[in-house]
């Protein structure tokens, strides 16, 4: 009995029950004469708990266990060995244990893994006793300005406030999690859909009203919500839980701080359901390396001006099933999901590795030019792990020139600034592409050092049939040619549009009149064929 502090001499020779009794709390099973006696006549092993309290008064946890004695094999007990271990420690070990594999370490609410057993738990109850429950997929407007301009500090702070509002707008038996990041989910049970977006509603009033204050700064708030019924037809935790997900991603698409209820028949909901399966697509093959290079040859239009070899780099992903996606196909979603970035690396890595594996190919390469993505433009990050890339290559910075769209330069103005100027000093050139679609953002133009301006092929495809596009196709020259940078024409499909463009000075032609798109694998054997 030394962790309740009495010694031997306190214990030995007195009644077990009056030293139990002089420890035991008023909660604990009590270990009395009935109960050993019972043992004894038995002649059964017996166990129980017993909830003590040391000297100090603090509560202390033990396993007791009565062991009936006899004289020999068969014969009646005569007395019993009672063994008492202190199993505090333990048991609170096993509590921590628990409490770290259900509970979300930042914000104290139940975390990913557990939520998903409780969801599975509410879509069998759902189907096998036909009662409805509803499940809520929250994801915060504002996370991302507070982290980045904050620091992380703000951001798990934020978290942390954000997790005690909702936990104090729910009812106690209601399951609340965070799922990672800024996302959150809410199981309502035995509540219907109708239920369920009241309680939404309160949520984002309360968010609405909710001000984080960070040193002296004062952030809003606001919240996405999905909503979605869990009922006799619901399959599975993780379809429910995807469909609730692209419920608050239509939600962010009608403009954010709102919720969307998910029907049946919801087309928006199967709209970003099957942009959510392509996401982990993009995911899928930026993890697996399913990705290809093309390139398509950008030539002038005057022969009597030849830069070398140029040609930009495009870029296809391989579905699970080996088919090449164009870039229509995935880029526009992964812009949306903040996954370019990840593309641009990828790009940017294996064109340099193939150039260098290929070195004859790279010594006849005038220009390679290569996409940034608006995402890597504004990204603080990018732009020292691209020095560092480019620093570790072999191949001259003088023969790669960047390609961004207007609205991405424009977009992220100060970052491109910077990019391009650090980018310049190393040798690499760049191109505005896609111009003639914001006359808007011209004035900007003057601060950003282009070398050169690709004329937007929706005004290119149809110059000899249609008067306005000539007429935009020559002032987007002009203007080019104002700047001291060179043009380069898109979407150039056939010899006339090409007679046409160099007749107005363009410099350059791009489009499936002087190459069809190509893997990089054929671009050595192409420039080998052409010398011949």
């Amino acid at each position: 009995m030394q962790h309740c502090g009495l010694s031997a001499d306190e214990v030995v020779g007195k009644p077990l029950e009056e030293v139990i009794v002089a420890t035991q709390t008023d909660s604990g099973n009590p270990l009395d004469s009935q109960m050993i006696a019972t043992a004894v006549g038995d002649g059964r092993t017996s166990d129980c708990n017993l909830d003590m309290v040391d000297s100090n008064g603090k509560p202390r946890s033990m396993e007791c266990r009565i062991c009936p004695l006899a004289t020999k094999p068969g014969a009646a007990a005569r007395g019993a060995v009672i063994v008492i271990n202190d199993v505090t420690e333990q048991l609170k070990l096993k509590s921590e244990l628990v409490r770290w594999a259900t509970t979300d370490d930042l914000t104290g609410l139940m975390n990913r893994r557990q939520f998903d057993v409780c969801l599975q738990r509410a879509v069998d109850s759902a189907r096998e006793n036909d009662v409805a429950h509803c499940l809520c997929y929250m994801d915060l407007d504002q996370f991302k300005v507070v982290n980045d301009t904050c620091g992380h500090v703000a951001g798990d702070e934020l978290l942390h406030r954000v997790a005690k509002l909702l936990r104090d707008q729910v009812r106690h038996g209601d399951d609340i999690a965070r799922l990672g990041g800024d996302e959150f989910a809410l199981l309502l049970s035995h509540c219907t859909v109708e239920q369920g977006a009241r309680v939404t509603e309160k949520l984002l009033q309360a968010l609405q009203e909710f001000r984080f204050v960070w040193e002296d700064r004062v952030f809003s708030i606001g919240i996405s919500i999905g909503v979605i019924a869990i009922d006799a037809h619901s399959a599975s935790g993780a379809s429910v839980l995807a469909d609730a997900d692209a419920a608050c991603y239509a939600a962010k698409d009608a403009g954010r701080n709102r919720i969307h209820i998910a029907h049946p028949a919801d087309d928006e909901l199967a709209d970003r359901r099957t942009e959510l399966q392509l996401v982990n697509q993009i995911n899928d093959a930026l993890t697996n390396d399913r990705f290809a290079l093309f390139t398509q040859a950008i030539r002038p239009l005057n022969e009597k001006d030849d830069p070398g070899v140029h040609f930009e780099v495009l870029v296809r992903m391989l579905d699970a099933g080996g088919t090449l996606r164009l870039p229509g196909h995935f880029l526009p979603t992964a812009e949306r999901f903040d996954l370019a970035s990840g593309i641009d690396r990828w790009v940017v890595v294996a064109t340099l590795q193939h150039l260098e594996q290929h070195p004859s190919l790279c010594q006849r390469i005038g220009q390679c030019s290569i996409n940034l993505s608006g995402q890597s433009l504004g990204d603080q990050q990018f732009e020292s792990w691209l020095t560092t890339v480019l620093d570790g290559s072999t191949v001259s910075p003088g023969k790669l020139c960047f390609e961004v769209t207007e609205t991405a330069a424009i977009a992220n103005l100060s970052h491109a600034r910077a990019l391009m100027s650090t980018l310049r000093a190393r040798g690499c050139r760049w191109a505005l592409d896609d111009f003639g679609s914001g006359f808007s953002s011209l004035a900007y133009l003057k601060s950003l050092p282009f070398d050169y301006l690709k004329i937007d092929g929706l005004f290119v495809r149809d110059i000899v049939d249609d008067e306005q596009d000539l007429a935009m196709v020559r002032l987007i020259n002009e203007i080019s040619k104002t700047m001291k940078m060179k043009t380069i024409a898109e979407f150039v499909e056939h010899d006339e549009i090409r007679q046409l463009l160099a007749n107005l000075g363009v410099d350059y032609g791009q489009g499936y009149s002087i190459q069809e798109p190509q893997p990089i694998e054929a671009l050595e054997k192409t420039l080998a064929a052409d010398s011949a």
